[in-house]
């Protein structure tokens, strides 16, 4: 996955980290899609409902469990950045550790996308996809 807009030397350092989850949140969707579309047609309805057991709070958290061990330093950073960033609401679906852990997963992505390294989000998607 290219960036599908390329900023000169925009370091994910830079953006606070809501803003860096905002984007993650949108990186790791694309990711989900084009995991479930490839895998065979199926209905509308269906596609949602599988895109869901990825991108929920609950989801994301226990994704990032899965990870945790094999991520670097930087990756760390970057969860921890999202993860303790303070958000405005927190949805009734989730709890408010599940959601700090899932902002803080979106911005790993975010994190990933733009510093280009497209390679090392798919093989952190591929892991999560494992069970899936």
């Amino acid at each position: 996955m290219e960036t599908l807009i390329r900023k000169a030397d925009i370091s994910p350092n830079s953006l606070n980290p809501i803003s860096l989850a905002f984007l993650g949140d949108a990186v790791y969707e694309v990711l989900v899609r084009e995991h479930l579309a490839l895998k065979g047609d199926r209905p509308p309805e269906e596609l949602h409902r599988l895109a869901v057991g990825f991108v929920s709070a609950t989801a994301q958290s226990s994704a990032l469990e899965k990870l945790m061990p094999i991520l670097t330093e930087e990756e760390v950073t970057a969860f921890k950045r999202g993860r303790n960033a303070k958000v405005s609401h927190i949805p009734k679906g989730a709890s408010p550790a599940k959601y700090h852990a899932a902002t803080g997963f979106e911005a790993l992505f975010g994190h990933l996308y733009l510093k280009g390294q497209t390679e090392r989000m798919r093989e952190l998607f591929e892991l999560i996809c494992e069970e899936k």
